[in-house]
């Protein structure tokens, strides 16, 4: 089988980075993601130490398979190491990317404007954007007996996410010991799967074959609940919160599920839009179409403006609403906050307030972001609510908030300070932009020509090990790697 080394992602969910070996000095490299929380790459790379810590002589070229910082956010370190080769991503995911980068050199580098935009010309003068399901040639400099082709298909995670499949043909690598000599490999990198279903974006379809194949395993031990219920729950779950005027905090990362969440709240008051949700403590009532949802996050804006312009990427169900009139994300309910004045202001704001309202901002895990000031000043209210709609990882404010949330004197620290946690704090495990282990175990089912072998990655100790027993239980003859 072809040499893969996996650089990150290992040791949880966060840094993904996996280097293919196509011949055995010239590799191709997927995703250059950061580390989050307490997750390392167990060679010096962690949310502090950002440099590249491997040697990349080899590498050729880097593919990108979505813009989430956990799959890019080391990109500036891989170009300041010396990388000139191609970037090639989505035609979605090049138009994102760009404003990606930008944020996480202003927040984790530098925000002198001339080292930024030298370092976005660069990324510019090497992105490759490619469209969906097109075989592209990948250039090699010194094997003339190896051909390396990439195709992207859609993985239904957010807008321009991709799984990535890999040709290679010749070479020593597509003759390995102890099987049949074969014109070409096909391996397959999942990066993040969607699940099916998933607001705005079409369900990602199986490729034909695939000899080898890295998968995740976020949900590798869970199944989520269907598209219906989920959005169910997320009205419950907010109508509960919103029944005692407070506020509800959802964490909720700038790109993918902050689109996703106002998709889903725009369907909820149009279905819903005369229904009382919640009374002021004067008694009047109020109807969804009443309630304040507060976008607060520049970067959120931007990428919204963006989602709204590649419509055309969008699925059935959303092209729909938008031909019958309907603007799924651009509602009268929606207020976004840009300057970080009215930011200070609408959380001073809140601390006083006797309105419901809704607000989505940034990190997803708490981990930094304008939601951190929110969970400061109204954590400690018990009329206030922690909506989680997103995987918390090990090591992250959003993990404390859960695991300490309900019990006596619990509290999280942010900046060296206990924060009470008196706010009622909820987590719908089902809506997710991961695919659940079923839709995993069915990515592999509904190949044609299935892989002989699986590398389990992106995923905690439980969820890696549930998942290889279900792939050997199911496919004998396949051989389940944990790096």
């Amino acid at each position: 089988m072809l040499n893969i080394k996996h650089h990150g992602a290992v040791q949880g969910v966060t840094g993904s980075c996996h280097e293919l070996f196509v011949d055995s000095d010239q590799s191709v490299l997927v995703d250059i993601g950061l580390f989050q929380g307490a997750e390392t790459s167990g060679s010096g790379a962690d949310s502090n130490s950002l440099e590249i810590d491997f040697d990349i002589s080899a590498v050729q070229a880097l593919v990108i398979t979505h813009v989430h910082i956990d799959h890019v956010g080391r990109l500036p370190y891989l170009l300041a190491a010396g990388f000139t080769g191609p970037i090639y991503c989505s035609k979605p995911s090049a138009a994102l990317l760009p404003l990606v980068i930008e944020d996480a050199l202003k927040v984790g580098v530098t925000r002198n404007a001339n080292i930024i935009k030298a370092c976005l010309d660069r990324l510019a003068s090497q992105l490759v954007p490619l469209d969906y399901k097109t075989w592209t040639d990948v250039p090699l400099t010194s094997n003339n007996t190896t051909k390396v082709q990439v195709r992207l298909c859609r993985a239904g995670h957010i807008l321009g996410s991709a799984y990535v499949i890999f040709r290679v043909e010749g070479g020593d690598l597509c003759r390995p010991k102890g099987t049949t000599y074969k014109k070409y490999w096909d391996v397959v990198f999942s990066g993040d799967l969607g699940a099916p279903y998933s607001p705005l974006l079409p369900a990602p379809q199986s490729p034909y074959r695939a000899d080898q194949l890295v998968i995740e395993s976020t949900y590798g031990d869970r199944n989520h609940e269907n598209r219906s219920t989920r959005r169910q729950h997320l009205q419950h779950s907010l109508e509960h919160a919103l029944s005692d005027s407070g506020t509800v905090l959802i964490p909720a990362f700038s790109i993918g599920r902050t689109q996703e969440l106002l998709y889903e709240l725009e369907h909820i008051i149009h279905q819903n839009k005369h229904k009382a949700v919640s009374q002021t403590r004067s008694g009047v009532s109020l109807n969804w179409k009443d309630i304040d949802i507060i976008i607060d996050s520049p970067l959120a804006s931007r990428f919204t403006k963006v989602y709204r312009s590649l419509a055309s990427y969008w699925d059935d169900e959303a092209k729909r609403r938008v031909s019958s009139g309907r603007h799924p994300l651009d509602f009268e309910q929606v207020t976004t906050i840009d300057d970080h004045a009215t930011h200070l202001q609408t959380v001073a704001y809140l601390q006083r307030q006797t309105r419901p309202a809704i607000v989505i901002a940034a990190s997803g895990m708490c981990a930094g972001g304008r939601i951190v000031n929110y969970l400061k000043a109204l954590l400690g209210d018990e009329r206030n609510d922690v909506l989680f709609v997103g995987y918390q990882a090990a090591g992250t404010p959003g993990r404390d908030i859960l695991r300490y949330h309900d019990k006596p004197n619990g509290y999280v620290v942010f900046d060296g300070e206990r924060y009470a946690i008196n706010a009622k704090v909820q987590q719908i495990s089902g809506y997710s932009a991961h695919a659940g282990q079923r839709d995993l175990l069915n990515f592999i089912k509904r190949m044609r020509v299935r892989p002989k072998k699986v590398h389990l990655v992106h995923g905690d100790d439980n969820a890696k090990r549930t998942l290889k027993g279900l792939i050997e239980m199911a496919h004998p003859e396949c051989e389940v790697v944990v790096p």
